[in-house]
C-alpha cells in the first residue's frame, strides 16, 4: 500500500494527406521509438511509419507528447512489469515493487487514494484495454510489441480517460505466415533468480494464424529482514500464459487475445523513521523497539504479525475486430477481466505489532469500444467513438494492531506524565477492569462492495488549413455512475472501532452518485517540411468523484460517524462522497529528424492548473478522501535517440517539473496550517532522466554488444509538510550489459544491474500519532546475471 511505474522519412505527402492522430496512436511506435531488428537486439534509429489506416505516416508528424519503447527493447534491459517503464520515460516517476499503482506519477499527477471507490489518476492499458485498478492492472512485460506511455491528460484516445497520463502496452500479435516461428529466453541470476519467457507463431493458413506466449519467474528475497526467523523480503514467483489469434480476409481483420497470470510477492516493505519528532512521540509513549539494521542499507526490521502478501490471479480476454469500408474503418474493441487479489503488509515498519494492513479483493470489468475512423483523402480526417463499462468489485480490508500499543500510545499522549504501559493501567486510571480480547489485538474490518458503469463519446476532427498548418479540434462527453456500500463491523475488542474507523454498522450503509462532464481538446500544427513538426495544444481533463472506503459523511446535522457504533441507513449517515478532479492543460512541442535521418528529437512544454485533488487524510481519526488543494505546475521533456556511428548509438530523456500547490489547510500537518502553502508535489523529483548507450562490433559470425544504461532522480519526498527526515536524496542507477549475438540466431549476455550498488527507497509517508514515519520499497542492490536466448523459424 504505497499510498498513498535510419533513414530520411518516407513521406513527402503534404500535410492535408497525413493520416489523422487517432489512426498514429494506434499504431503507435512514435517519437523516441527504440526501433530494433528482429535479429539483433540493437538500438539503432529506424524508418518509422503508421499504416493504421492504410495511409502511411511519419511518427514525426504525430503532435503528441509519448515515449515508445520496443518489446525487443523491454525485454533487453530486463523491465519486469508495467511500472518499471517509469524508468526510460521524461517525466514519469513512481515505480514501486508492489501491485499498486497510486505512486505512478506523470507529470507530478498521482493517486492519493488508496481505497476502491475511486479511479487511478494514470490508466494502464493492454491492446487498448483498460487494464484497472489496484491488484489487476500490473501484469508482466512479455513477448511484448512495443509500450506506449502518454503524458498529460487523455480523453480522446481510449474508452476510458485518464486525468494524468496512460501506458498503454501492444503484445505481439499472431502473424501471418507460413510454418511455426517464435523464440524463448532464460535468465538466470543472483538472489535465485531464474526466469524463462517464449513463444511460438503458428501460421494456420493464409487467413488464420495463432500465437502461444509463456512467462515465468521465481527469485528469493533481496531484503535483509532483522527480525528473529524471518527470511529476507521481496521475493516474488509469477507465471503467465498468453494465447492470440489473427484472422484477415478481404476488408475484415479479427484479433483475439486470452491471458492468465498469477503472481506471488512480498508486500509493500517498510522501515519506520528513526528520527524527528513523530519518532520522539512514538519512543515516549511506547518506548524505544531498538530496530535493528542499517536504513542506509535498506535493512528492515518488521514483524509481518498478519502476514507479507502480495498476490493476484488475473484473466483477461479480448476481441478487436477492423473492417475497411470505401471511406472509414470500423471498429470494435471488447474486454473482459476478472480478478482475485490478496495483500497484507506491516505497515508500521518496526518490529511491534503496532498495525498490519490487508486486504482481500475480486472484481470484474466489462468494457466495449466502437469507434469509426476516415480514411479519405482530402483537408478533412475525423474519428469518433464510444465506449461503455461495467466494473463489480468487492474488497475486505483489514487493520490489525496490539491492543496494549494502542492503549499505551493514546493514553501518554492525552495523559502525559501516567506512564501507562498498556490497557490494563489505562482502563484502571478510567476506574474500569480491562479483559484483553483472545490474541491480544485489535482488529478492525471493513466490506466494501461495489457496482460502478459508465459511458463516453467522443469526435476530433483535423482540418487542414494549408499544406502546412492543421487544425485540430475534439469534444468528448463523460458519464460514471457508481453504487458503493460500506459495512464495518464492530470489532471483538473492548476497545470497540478505536483506530482505523473510529465508527461501526450494523450491516451494509449505501449511496448512489453520477457524474459527468462534456471536456474538450484544440490542437495547431504546423509542418513546415518532411523533417520537423510544431505543435501548441489545450485540453481540458477530468477524473469522476467517487467514495472513501473507510469512513462515512457526516449526517444532515453535521455529526461525524466517528465514535457511534452499530450505525445503519436509518441513522441519516452515508459514505464519505468527493468531487471529481478537473485539469487545464498546455502544451508546446517541436520534434524533428537531424543529420539526415540519423537522429530523432523531441521537446515538449507543458503548464497546467490541476484543482479539487482527491487526497485521503485523517478526520478525527479514521481516514476520509476530501478535495482539497490547487496546483499549478510547468516543465520540459526531451528526448533524443541517435546513431552516434556505425558502431554506437545513444537515447538520451529529460524532464523536468515545476510545481507550487495551496489551499493545503485541510490536510497541513504543521500546527499553522498555512505552513503547507507553496508546497511542490513532493513525490516528483524535480528532474529525472535516463541515458542508453549501445555499442554493437561484427565479429565472427555475429555481432558483440554491450550497453551503458542510466536513469536518475533529484530528491523528493518529505510530505506536503517538507520534512528533512522523511526526504529522500537524489540516486542514479546504472545497468551494464555485454553480449554476443550470432547470426544463427543465437545470443547470449551478461549483466551487472545497480553496477554501482547505489541505495534508495522508492517512496515514504510523513504518517503521526501512533504510525511513525516511514520510507518503503529498499531498491534491489547490485546483481548479476546471464541470459541466453534462441530465435527459431
Amino acid at each position: 500500500m504505497t499510498n498513498r511505474r535510419p533513414g530520411e522519412l518516407a513521406s513527402s505527402t503534404p500535410l492535408l494527406k497525413k493520416n489523422q492522430l487517432a489512426s498514429a496512436v494506434t499504431a503507435a511506435v512514435l517519437t523516441s521509438a527504440l526501433a530494433l531488428p528482429a535479429a539483433a537486439q540493437v538500438l539503432e534509429i529506424e524508418e518509422v511509419t503508421v499504416t493504421a489506416s492504410k495511409r502511411e505516416e511519419s511518427v514525426q508528424d504525430v503532435p503528441l507528447a509519448i515515449t515508445a519503447l520496443s518489446g525487443d527493447f523491454t525485454q533487453k534491459v530486463n523491465l519486469n512489469d508495467v511500472k518499471d517503464l517509469v524508468s526510460f520515460t521524461p517525466g514519469v516517476t513512481g515505480n514501486s515493487q508492489d501491485s499498486f499503482i497510486d505512486a505512478i506519477s506523470v507529470r507530478g499527477i498521482r493517486t492519493q487514494d488508496f481505497g476502491v471507490g475511486g479511479d487511478p489518476s494514470a490508466a494502464f492499458f493492454k491492446n487498448d484495454l483498460y487494464e484497472g485498478r489496484n491488484g489487476s492492472a500490473v501484469t508482466s512485460l512479455y513477448d511484448m510489441d512495443r509500450a506506449e506511455i502518454l503524458r498529460g491528460p487523455q480523453g480522446f484516445l481510449f474508452g476510458r480517460n485518464s486525468i494524468g497520463g496512460a501506458f498503454s502496452v501492444h503484445t505481439r500479435k499472431a502473424e501471418l505466415k507460413d510454418g511455426v516461428s517464435g523464440y524463448f529466453e532464460t535468465d538466470v541470476g543472483q538472489y535465485g533468480r531464474f526466469a524463462t519467457e517464449g513463444a511460438a507463431n503458428i501460421g494456420v493458413s493464409d487467413n488464420f494464424a495463432v500465437r502461444l506466449a509463456g512467462y515465468t519467474s521465481e527469485e528469493d528475497g533481496f531484503v535483509n529482514n532483522t527480525y528473529p526467523g524471518s527470511a529476507d523480503l521481496i521475493a516474488h514467483s509469477k507465471q503467465a500464459l498468453r494465447f492470440s489469434t489473427t484472422y484477415e480476409k478481404d476488408a475484415l481483420t479479427v484479433h483475439t487475445m486470452a491471458e492468465y497470470e498469477s503472481r506471488e510477492q512480498s508486500g509493500s516493505v517498510y522501515r519506520a523513521v528513526e528520527e524527528g519528532d513523530i519518532w520522539d512521540a512514538f519512543v515516549d509513549s511506547i518506548g524505544d523497539p531498538m530496530m535493528g539494521g542499517n536504513p542506509r542499507k535498506g535493512d528492515v526490521d518488521v514483524d509481518r504479525y498478519s502476514g507479507d502478501a502480495d498476490d493476484s490471479d488475473v484473466l483477461t480476454l479480448g476481441v478487436h475486430v477492423d473492417y475497411e469500408f470505401d471511406k472509414f474503418t470500423l471498429t470494435s474493441n471488447t474486454g473482459y477481466k476478472d480478478h482475485d487479489y490478496f495483500y497484507t503488509e506491516d505497515y508500521d515498519g518496526t518490529p511491534l505489532n503496532v498495525n498490519d494492513f490487508g486486504m482481500d479483493q475480486t472484481g470484474d470489468y466489462f468494457q466495449q469500444e466502437v469507434r469509426v475512423t476516415s480514411t479519405t483523402d482530402g483537408p478533412l480526417s475525423w474519428y469518433a467513438g464510444a465506449s461503455y463499462y461495467k466494473e463489480e468489485i468487492d474488497a475486505k480490508f483489514l487493520f490489525r494492531g496490539d491492543e496494549d500499543y494502542m492503549c499505551a500510545y493514546y493514553g501518554n499522549y492525552y495523559y502525559p506524565g501516567n506512564g501507562f504501559t498498556g490497557c490494563s493501567d489505562l482502563y484502571a486510571y478510567y476506574g474500569y477492569a480491562w479483559s484483553p480480547s483472545a490474541d491480544g489485538k485489535l482488529t478492525e474490518t471493513g466490506h466494501i462492495r461495489g457496482s460502478y458503469s459508465g459511458w463516453a463519446s467522443y469526435v476530433n476532427m483535423d482540418y487542414a488549413l494549408t499544406d502546412t498548418l492543421t487544425l485540430g479540434l475534439g469534444m468528448r462527453y463523460t458519464r460514471d455512475e457508481k453504487d458503493f456500500a460500506i459495512s464495518v463491523p464492530t470489532p471483538d475488542s473492548e476497545l470497540g472501532p478505536y483506530w482505523a474507523y473510529g465508527f461501526s454498522t450494523d450491516g451494509f450503509i449505501r449511496g448512489s452518485e453520477s457524474w459527468d462532464k462534456l471536456t474538450s481538446r484544440a490542437m495547431l500544427t504546423y509542418q513546415p517540411n518532411n523533417e520537423d513538426t510544431y505543435y501548441v495544444s489545450y485540453t481540458e481533463g477530468f477524473k469522476s468523484g467517487g467514495f472513501g472506503s473507510f469512513n462515512l459523511a457526516s449526517n444532515a446535522a453535521g455529526d461525524p460517524a466517528i465514535g457511534n457504533t452499530e450505525l445503519t441507513q436509518a441513522d441519516g449517515f452515508g459514505p464519505n462522497v468527493f468531487d471529481p478532479e478537473e485539469i487545464d492543460s498546455f502544451e508546446a512541442g517541436y520534434k524533428s529528424t537531424l543529420f539526415g535521418g540519423r537522429a530523432l528529437f523531441d521537446i515538449t512544454g507543458f503548464m497546467y492548473n490541476y484543482t479539487d485533488l482527491q487526497v485521503v487524510t485523517y478526520d478525527g481519526g479514521a481516514s476520509i478522501v476530501k478535495n482539497v488543494g490547487e496546483v499549478d505546475s510547468f516543465g520540459i521533456e526531451s528526448s533524443i535517440t541517435a546513431e552516434l556511428t556505425d558502431n554506437f548509438n545513444l537515447m538520451f530523456s529529460f524532464g523536468w517539473l515545476d510545481s507550487e500547490a495551496n489551499k493545503l489547510q485541510d490536510i497541513c500537518g504543521l500546527e499553522d496550517a498555512d505552513g503547507c502553502e507553496g508546497s511542490s508535489l513532493f513525490w516528483a523529483p524535480e528532474f529525472a532522466g535516463s541515458l542508453v548507450l549501445d555499442a554493437h562490433f561484427p565479429y565472427g559470425d555475429g555481432v558483440l554488444t554491450a550497453s551503458l544504461e542510466t536513469f536518475w532522480e533529484s530528491e523528493r519526498g518529505g510530505g506536503w509538510e517538507g520534512l528533512e527526515t522523511t526526504k529522500i536524496d537524489a540516486y542514479q542507477d546504472v545497468a551494464l550489459r555485454v553480449g554476443y549475438e550470432s547470426n544463427s540466431n543465437w545470443r547470449v549476455d551478461a549483466y551487472i544491474e545497480n553496477l554501482t550498488n547505489e541505495f534508495t527507497w522508492d517512496g515514504q509517508n510523513n504518517n503521526g500519532g501512533i504510525l511513525p514515519s516511514h520510507f518503503f520499497g529498499p531498491k534491489r542492490p547490485r546483481t548479476f546475471g546471464m541470459r541466453f536466448g534462441m530465435d527459431f523459424d
